[in-house]
């Protein structure tokens, strides 16, 4: 009955697996180079990506449907952390465009639960969408002293004894 909602809900979890991926990814990195509040923000957004997922999969078995836990796209290998900040925010932009046409198709299907979840999905990644578009604007306006930054705060806590992480 609603085989395509299951199909466009598997395409979404495939998505947000990519990007629970990528953006833990960008978290090792940036927790590496010492930028702190990059690597929050990375791990924060992967954590709610993955509750995406589970909310994306309890949808698809309540339809009867089984979970295709199937990244959509392998990691991309960035290290520069203003083409970490585009990375994300275009992954972000993407989503939500994708998830509004889905929303709409699972409307035009009689399955208005899952058009609901599509639509509070595209405004999470609306909110992500926009935290990156802020720290690309702090790149912007304060270039490497704003990385700089975030690498002397680490420093600070380490000399006085306080945990990182």
């Amino acid at each position: 009955m609603h085989d395509q909602s299951i199909e466009l809900l598997n395409r979404a979890v495939a998505d947000e697996l990519s990007a629970v991926h990528q953006y833990m990814y960008f978290h090792f990195h940036c927790d590496d180079q010492g930028y702190d509040l990059l690597a929050g923000l990375f791990k924060q957004t992967a954590i709610e990506e993955m509750l995406h997922i589970e909310r994306l999969a309890e949808r698809v078995l309540f339809l009867k449907g089984d979970v295709e836990m199937v990244s959509a796209a392998e990691v991309q290998k960035i290290h520069d952390v203003g083409k970490m900040l585009e990375c994300a925010r275009q992954m972000e932009q993407d989503s939500a465009q994708q998830y509004n046409r889905w929303a709409n198709e699972c409307g035009g299907n009689a399955d208005s639960v899952s058009k609901k979840l599509f639509e509070d999905l595209v405004a999470d990644e609306e909110r992500h969408y926009d935290q990156y578009d802020i720290e690309l604007d702090n790149l912007a306006k304060f270039g490497d002293r704003y990385l700089a930054l975030q690498s002397i705060e680490r420093s600070k806590s380490r000399a006085v004894g306080r945990p990182v992480g």
